[in-house]
């Protein structure tokens, strides 16, 4: 059975003017504040160009969000010519206070699970910050793997990040 193919606790939806706003006053704590999102973004997570999708807990509150295709690619990644294979891009942000409390791997199988359906990919590709240990464990828990380090600038400093791909023909 594949990662994806259990029941979520979340459940993907529209996300709505009111849900942006709430996302873009989301305050992460160091080290993980670079991505804290500011509310000159509430246009582009609107946009339906950019594929984002609200995700709310079992409780109906806004959990976090998802973005999906060439909205989720990172500066750097591009450069270093590292969106040359075909994948589906992921990104995505689960609310402060709901991170490091062992939710991460159900959220993201939520997101998975939504994408699968949405956009039949044959893989997924996200790009996590390298010193996010709790993240990169979750995904290689999804079955995500290593791929390609590099930096990109964030803020005007430059961030090593890391390239996982997660292929859907297990």
């Amino acid at each position: 059975m594949s990662a994806i193919d259990a029941a979520p606790d979340y459940v993907p939806r529209t996300l709505t003017e009111v849900d942006a706003k709430q996302i873009c006053a989301w305050r992460y704590a160091p080290p993980y504040d670079f991505y804290n999102i500011d509310a000159s973004s509430i246009r582009e997570l609107l946009d339906p160009a950019h594929h984002c999708l609200a995700v709310n807990d079992r409780a109906g509150e806004l959990a976090g969000f998802f973005t999906f295709g060439a909205s989720a690619r990172v500066r750097g990644a591009s450069r270093a010519g590292l969106y040359q294979e075909p994948a589906l891009d992921i990104g995505l942000g689960m609310r402060p206070d709901l991170t490091g409390q062992g939710q991460g791997l159900n959220f993201l199988n939520a997101g998975l699970l939504h994408a699968r359906e949405q956009f039949q990919p044959e893989r997924f590709r996200l790009v996590v910050a390298a010193f996010n240990s709790r993240a990169i464990r979750v995904y290689e828990r999804a079955g995500f793997e290593r791929g390609a380090s590099f930096t990109s600038p964030v803020r005007k400093v430059a961030v090593p990040f890391l390239l996982m791909t997660r292929s859907e023909h297990e």
